[in-house]
């Protein structure tokens, strides 16, 4: 099978999925309860991965934090107006043992579930939590030396940051797991980086998870940086990434490593072996809505951008038909998911779902599809089938004024596709709340001398132009606000 260069990704929250299937069964769901024929669609939707969310073991000292927490309850409570309490299962993130829960079928059928993946030609993607562990994880107990430890005086000073714990042998004072800007997350304690004896600890899990899926999507990755680390908790560790990586890889050398990632961290953990890290960058410029900071965002080395995860939702980030009007939503997905590296979907974000689930959940409240946003995205990913989107060479291309003093050219977002047997794409968006005008000169110089007739994927829309004046002048184009073409190109004589 050849590889896909700039594959696609699907990410569900286990834990509501099956929750939605056990009211279809009249029963708990397990992982092998999963019908064949929704791997099926999976697979003929077109993607790659299957990220699985919130798979791993959790322990009822992390649910019983979550159900206690005013906070947390008030955003359970207007997620599910009718919230029961066990609705309420802990974070997915405060994990216990990197097992499969034993409410979803445990290992055997994970094992299971990523085998009828394979048979489909997905590969499957879970969670690695590296900052911190649940409350009642063994090495609590047997190596507390593994965790940070706090004080009397730290946590009269900083009780959002630290707590007593019990233990059998005594409790003791530790942190939670935090990043240096926030309190810390009360259902977790913090892993101390600075101990050689927990790195190793962790690239134990690490080799142990690498058995049981394809991949691993890395949560707040940056925050083991030596210089984070130190900025968070006083004390500087040795670089853990880029040994973890190396000792997963002699094991399994095709092993994927997906990064969380903020603060233009980014290039630093790709460097340090991570095949892919969160584009949040350019999802923050597409939902502030100016093309400019969006076009330039793509002028970066390629190298660096086919290792970009690109998306508009998943389960941190509010729903794309929140954070994007109507009319934006499929311009911003036209942009995202038309460039290089990898394309990122959340479920329920093709139907149009606008309320964020917490992890802590394991029910969804029902929610209208959105008709339209779900036939845009089926057309969407037919195009991203097409072989010259998954593995072509990609090209930034520039967009010039229609006319003198016309400045409304600085909208369009513009770029080029070419497959291995000379297929042309032509992808053009005008990302703006007004009409805008540009010419785009072609980088195919095949079309010299030639007649084009550009045909758009997403449409009707059919052009037939002068393969000479769309190298010279450029393809005119004259669109109205958020529109968009994916073009293919047809050369005849």
């Amino acid at each position: 099978m050849t590889k896909i260069i700039h594959p696609s990704l699907y990410q569900i929250n286990t834990r509501v999925w099956l929750t939605s299937l056990s009211e279809t069964l009249g029963r708990p769901a397990r992982l092998d309860d999963i019908p064949d024929a929704e791997l099926d669609r999976l697979a003929a939707m077109g993607f790659d991965w299957i990220w699985c969310l919130s798979v791993w073991q959790t322990g009822a000292s992390a649910q019983a934090i979550s159900r206690a927490n005013p906070g947390w309850r008030r955003e359970f409570e207007e997620t599910l107006p009718d919230l029961k309490e066990e609705d309420i299962a802990g974070s997915g993130f405060a994990i216990q043992n990197y097992a499969a829960h034993r409410d979803l079928g445990g290992d055997e059928a994970l094992a299971g579930l990523r085998q009828r993946l394979q048979r489909r030609g997905l590969k499957l993607m879970l969670d690695f939590v590296p900052k911190h562990m649940a409350p009642d994880h063994p090495w609590v107990d047997e190596h507390p030396d593994y965790f940070v430890a706090g004080t009397e005086e730290l946590l009269a000073r900083e009780p959002q940051n630290y707590v007593w714990v019990k233990r059998k042998s005594g409790d003791l004072i530790l942190a939670y797991g935090r990043d240096p800007y926030f309190p810390g997350w009360p259902d977790t304690l913090q892993i101390d980086y600075s101990h050689p004896a927990a790195q190793e600890a962790m690239i134990g899990e690490l080799e142990k998870i690498a058995s049981q899926c394809d991949g691993l999507r890395c949560d707040m990755a940056m925050l083991l940086l030596p210089e984070v680390f130190e900025r968070t908790w006083g004390r500087k560790p040795t670089p853990f990434w880029p040994a973890a990586i190396q000792r997963v890889r002699e094991q399994v050398p095709d092993f994927c490593f997906m990064a969380e990632v903020y603060w233009d961290l980014e290039w630093t953990l790709q460097q340090q072996g991570f095949d892919y890290t969160y584009d949040k960058r350019l999802y923050d410029r597409l939902r502030d809505g100016n093309a400019q900071p969006v076009r330039e965002h793509l002028h970066a080395a390629l190298d660096y951008q086919v290792k970009l995860a690109r998306f508009l939702e998943n389960h941190d980030e509010p729903r794309a038909a929140v954070s994007f009007d109507p009319d934006v939503h499929p311009a911003a997905a036209v942009i995202t998911y038309s460039i290089p590296g990898l394309r990122f979907f959340h479920q329920g974000q093709f139907e149009g779902r606008k309320i964020r689930i917490s992890p802590h959940l394991v029910r969804a409240p029902h929610e209208p599809v959105d008709k339209e946003i779900e036939a845009f995205y089926d057309v969407l990913l037919t195009v991203l089938r097409n072989p010259i989107v998954q593995n072509g060479a990609w090209q930034s291309l520039d967009c010039l004024p229609a006319w003198d003093g016309n400045g409304s050219w600085d909208a369009f977002v513009a770029h080029s596709w070419r497959g291995s047997d000379g297929e042309q794409i032509l992808v053009a968006v005008n990302y703006a709340s007004h009409a805008s005008q540009c010419y785009i000169p072609l980088p195919f110089p095949e079309i010299q001398n030639r007649s084009v007739q550009l045909e758009d994927l997403l449409s009707s829309t059919c052009y037939t132009r002068d393969g000479n004046e769309l190298l010279e002048r450029g393809f005119y184009l004259d669109l109205g606000p958020w529109s968009y073409h994916i073009f293919t190109l047809e050369v005849t004589p």
